[in-house]
C-alpha cells in the first residue's frame, strides 16, 4: 500500500451524526463546493442483480427478454451504458450467455463477485470484461462485519483489484456505506492506491459510492460523511479518480436517491447505477426512468432514446412478474398524468400545456387523460372524450357540445345510486360510441 488508512483502535462510527435511538442528524459546515458536470455522463443499471433481491426472481427467459427491452429503451443511444448480473447459477449464467450473444453494444454486460480471487476464474471463462468488488469502507463494516483493522480490510480488498487486473477484468470497486465511512481516513487512501494501480496496469479502474442506507445528503454545505457534493468532489480532487470512473448507486430510504443521484452528476461523477421503476433492497434503488428524465434535462436531449418502450416494460413486469406498478408512479404508472381536480380538466381542454409539462403523448405514448367521477363536470367530460380519440383541431368536442349532456346525466345517476369508484375507461368510450359517435367512423 502506497496510501495507508488512517488505524484507529476503536471504530469511528460518527454517533453525534448516528445516534440509532434517534433520527439521524444532518451537520452542516456551510463549504461551498464547485459543481463540474463532465461532459459525458451516462446511466448504468443493476436490476439483475440489487433489483432481483427484492422480488421474486426471474428466471432465464424473463431476464433475456428485460435485456433486449433495455436495449430497446437505449437504441443505440449510449446512455443506458451497462447492466450488471449475478453469475452464481446456472440460470444467471445461461442468461448472460444469451444476452451476450445478442452482440449488442448498450447495454454492455458486467458482473459482481464477492471479494473472492476463485470468483475472476468465473468472470475470465465466461468473456466479460468488468466485474464489481464488494469493498466495504465504514467502519460499521470493517470492525463489526469484517472483524478487521483497516490496514487488513484495505490490504484485502487492494490484493482482489490486482487479482482483476492480473486477469486483464476491469475491477469496478463498490465502495459500500460510504456515507457512514471516514472519508479521509480510509476512502481517499484506498481510492488512490487504486488508482496507483490503475496506472501501473493501464487498465482502467472504476469506483461505485454506494449509498447503502440512503443516507447521502444533496444540500450544499453539508458535512461529511453525508455529503453527496463532498464525496464526488473528493474522490475527483484528493483521490485523483476520472470522472468516468466515478460511479454513483443510492438507495432510497431517506426520499433522496434520485436527487442524490443527479447530484454525484452534478460535482463531476459520470455515472449513476439504477433499476428499472427503483426496485431494489429494502425501499430500492435510484428508478432508471427517473434519471432519464433527469439526464434530458441537464444535457437538453436524449440522443435516439425510445421512451415509449418504458410502457412495453411496465406491462412485462406486471403480466409477467406479477410486479404492481403503483398507478401515480411518476412517468410510468398507468395514472402518472391523471387528473381528477374539475378546474385542472377545464385548463387541460383550453390548452393541453397549462397542466402537462411536455407532451407525454409524443415521448412517453401517454397522454394526459382526466379520472371521471362524482366531481367531474362538462369540460372533464369534453376532455376525456378528446384525448381517448386522438380528436385534432374541429373534431376537437368543447364543453357545449349539447351530445356531452346525456352523458352527464348518467354519469350523475351512477353516484345518484351509490357508487364510490371513478367510471372505467370502457364506461366512457360506451358512453362516447353511443352519444358522440353513434354513426361515426370515429366509433370504437
Amino acid at each position: 500500500m502506497k496510501y495507508n488508512p488512517v488505524d484507529v483502535i476503536k471504530p469511528k462510527l460518527y454517533k453525534e451524526v448516528f445516534p440509532y435511538d434517534e433520527i439521524p442528524k444532518i451537520k452542516f459546515n456551510n463549504i461551498q463546493l464547485p459543481m463540474n458536470i463532465p461532459e459525458n455522463i451516462w446511466i448504468t443499471d443493476t436490476t439483475f442483480r440489487d433489483g432481483q433481491q427484492a422480488m421474486t426472481n426471474m428466471d432465464t427467459k424473463q431476464m433475456v427478454k428485460l435485456f433486449d427491452l433495455l436495449h430497446e429503451l437505449d437504441n443505440d443511444s449510449g446512455i443506458i451504458k451497462q447492466t450488471e448480473f449475478f453469475l452464481y447459477t446456472e440460470k444467471d449464467r445461461k442468461a448472460v450467455e444469451e444476452c451476450m450473444d445478442r452482440g449488442y453494444e448498450f447495454p454492455e454486460i458486467t458482473s459482481w463477485i464477492r471479494a473472492n480471487k476463485d470468483d475472476f476464474n468465473l468472470v475470465k471463462s465466461m468473456g466479460i470484461k468488468e466485474t464489481g468488488i464488494l469493498m466495504s469502507c465504514s467502519d460499521y463494516h470493517i470492525f463489526n462485519k469484517l472483524n478487521k483493522t483497516r490496514s487488513e480490510a484495505m490490504k484485502m480488498y487492494l490484493d482482489i483489484a490486482y487479482s482483476a487486473l492480473e486477469n486483464g477484468i476491469v475491477p469496478r470497486c463498490h465502495f459500500e456505506d460510504i456515507t457512514r465511512a471516514d472519508f479521509y481516513g480510509f476512502v481517499v487512501p484506498l481510492a488512490k492506491n487504486l488508482m496507483e494501480l490503475s496506472r501501473e496496469s493501464k487498465i482502467n479502474v472504476k469506483i461505485r459510492a454506494c449509498d447503502t442506507l440512503g443516507l447521502g445528503v444533496s444540500h450544499s454545505g453539508v458535512e461529511l460523511p453525508r455529503s453527496v457534493p463532498a464525496i464526488i468532489h473528493g474522490l475527483k480532487y484528493y483521490a485523483g479518480v476520472p470522472s468516468e470512473s466515478i460511479e454513483w448507486h443510492g438507495h432510497n430510504d431517506y426520499y433522496a436517491s434520485v436527487t442524490n443521484s443527479t447530484t454525484s452528476w452534478l460535482y463531476g461523477g459520470s455515472s449513476v447505477n439504477t433499476t428499472l421503476f427503483g426496485i431494489g433492497e429494502r425501499v430500492g434503488n435510484t428508478p432508471l426512468e427517473a434519471m432519464v428524465i433527469e439526464y434530458a434535462q441537464i444535457k437538453g436531449n436524449l440522443k435516439s432514446m425510445n421512451l415509449k418502450v418504458l410502457n412495453e416494460i411496465e406491462e412485462y413486469f406486471e403480466k409477467e412478474l406479477q410486479y404492481s406498478i403503483p398507478s401515480k408512479t411518476p412517468f410510468v404508472g398507468r395514472e402518472f398524468n391523471v387528473t381528477k381536480a374539475g378546474i385542472h380538466a377545464d385548463g387541460l381542454l383550453k390548452d393541453e400545456e397549462i397542466y402537462n409539462s411536455f407532451d407525454t403523448k409524443k415521448i412517453l405514448n401517454k397522454p394526459p387523460l382526466v379520472a371521471i367521477n362524482s366531481y367531474s363536470g362538462i369540460s372533464s367530460i369534453a376532455y376525456w372524450i378528446n384525448s381517448y380519440f386522438g380528436l385534432k383541431g374541429d373534431e376537437r368536442i368543447t364543453k357545449t357540445d349539447e351530445r356531452l349532456i346525456p352523458i352527464k346525466k348518467k354519469i350523475d345517476e351512477e353516484y345518484k345510486n351509490g357508487r364510490t369508484t371513478n367510471i372505467s375507461n370502457e364506461e366512457m368510450k360506451n358512453f362516447a360510441n353511443m352519444y358522440i359517435f353513434k354513426y361515426s367512423e370515429k366509433a370504437i
